[in-house]
Parts: structure tokens; C-alpha cells; sequence
């Protein structure tokens, strides 16, 4: 199981509280966990990822163990941390302002 949060805006819209436990079949990576998020809930495609390009949307983070994974490709291995369970795949709303 992969253990995933979300920024509260996108757990609201989910309808859920708190970390989410996600199955995902094969290597875990950025994509395979967020085609099971987005099937498990619905109300997130398009949140996260852009409809059509399937691209992070460019105020959205991924985090994990400590790093910053957003630049990293979208099919690379996550951390074995992750993969096992111990530590959870972070999206995170960037904030940006002046």
C-alpha cells in the first residue's frame, strides 16, 4: 500500500480526511499512484495533472522522504521508503505570491 496526502483543498474535494492508503499494481512511480488516485476519486482528475497533457499542474509538488520529486519523471521508481509503506507520497500546493 502506498500511503499518500493532499493538500486540505483536494482532501475536501475528495471527501476525505486525513493520509489516504492506495494499491497500486507493478513498480510504485509519480504516475502509477496518481492513476490510482484519480480512479479512487474521481473528483480529483484534472486537480492535480492537466486533463489533456497529464502534467503536473505547475503550483501542485510531489514530496517525498524529505524530497522535492516534482521534476523527477513521471515513470521513475519512488523511494523504497515509500513503496513499502513507511513513509507517504506528499502532493503539495505550491504558493507563490510577490
Amino acid at each position: 500500500m502506498i500511503r499518500v496526502t493532499l493538500p486540505h483543498h483536494l482532501e475536501k474535494l475528495a471527501g476525505i480526511t486525513g493520509e489516504v492508503e492506495l494499491e497500486v499494481v507493478g513498480v510504485p512511480t509519480q504516475g502509477t499512484v496518481l492513476d490510482a488516485l484519480e480512479t479512487r476519486y474521481p473528483t480529483l482528475r484534472g486537480t492535480v495533472r492537466d486533463h489533456i497533457t497529464g502534467k503536473r499542474r505547475a503550483f501542485v509538488r510531489f514530496f517525498a522522504c524529505g524530497e522535492d520529486l516534482s521534476h523527477e519523471p513521471e515513470d521513475a521508481p519512488l523511494p523504497h521508503a515509500v513503496a513499502a509503506g513507511d513513509e507517504p507520497f506528499k502532493i503539495v500546493g505550491a504558493i507563490a505570491g510577490g
